[in-house]
């Protein structure tokens, strides 16, 4: 079977087992190949590591650029919440591409990431780290980094800084510059009649002036 034959049942999520199979069959007649000897000597099943679209969890596409040079697009999408450490995401992207000595890794896609992090030709440890963690935010929380992002104008704000200064999510400044006037008391000693006197859309305007941002429904504190 040539190369690109197994490479496509990478690609297309061919069952793990026969693949194995074809990777030994591959090593026992050439040996000479270094990668294709480490395929044979691993333990990895790449169907655990295969990215489920079913999933909002992060993944990458990985390839090779002697691969793509070639006209083959063959690879697999890898699902990085499945790799328990960086070592561990390598060894599978040089069993996808096992067939390549020294492979020169290509991702070309991504999924459910931010965007910013996203480099074709790169995927380095610390970027591997900080993709994990934001898989474990919740949906809002995900787009909430995302927006923090933008407010900061910085791709490397970090998670500390984002939940130090993250709110929640509000329909309008106002909204919650009324919940912290109730959350703070402000008006507890203002008599009940006198309340309705109270300029709250001055005081939300005044707020995020200064000391909050407001992006795409979250409430930042500013630092």
């Amino acid at each position: 079977m040539s190369n690109n034959s197994l490479s496509f049942n990478f690609a297309n999520g061919a069952d793990s087992t026969q693949v194995q199979e074809q990777v030994v069959k591959s090593c026992s007649s050439s040996s000479s190949n270094l990668n294709e000897v480490e395929v044979c000597e691993s333990e990895l099943d790449l169907a655990d590591f295969k990215y489920d679209y079913r999933t909002d969890n992060p993944a990458v596409y990985v390839s090779s650029y002697h691969r793509y040079s070639c006209g083959n697009l063959d690879g697999m999408w890898v699902d990085l919440s499945l790799c328990a450490d960086y070592d561990e995401f390598m060894q599978v992207c040089r069993q996808i591409v096992f067939d390549e000595e020294d492979p020169e890794f290509m991702f070309q896609d991504m999924q459910n990431w931010p965007d910013s992090w996203y480099d074709e030709s790169s995927l380095d440890e610390d970027t591997f780290e900080r993709i994990q963690e934001f898989a474990e935010l919740d949906d809002d929380e995900r787009e909430a980094f995302e927006a923090f992002m933008d407010v900061r104008c910085d791709s490397d704000v970090t998670f500390e800084e984002f939940r130090e200064a993250y709110c929640g999510k509000w329909n309008s400044e106002e909204e919650y510059a009324e919940q912290l006037v109730d959350e703070l008391g402000i008006l507890d000693e203002v008599p009940e009649h006198l309340r309705r006197f109270f300029d709250m859309e001055a005081y939300a305007e005044e707020l995020f002036r200064f000391d909050y941002d407001f992006q795409d429904g979250f409430v930042y504190r500013v630092s």
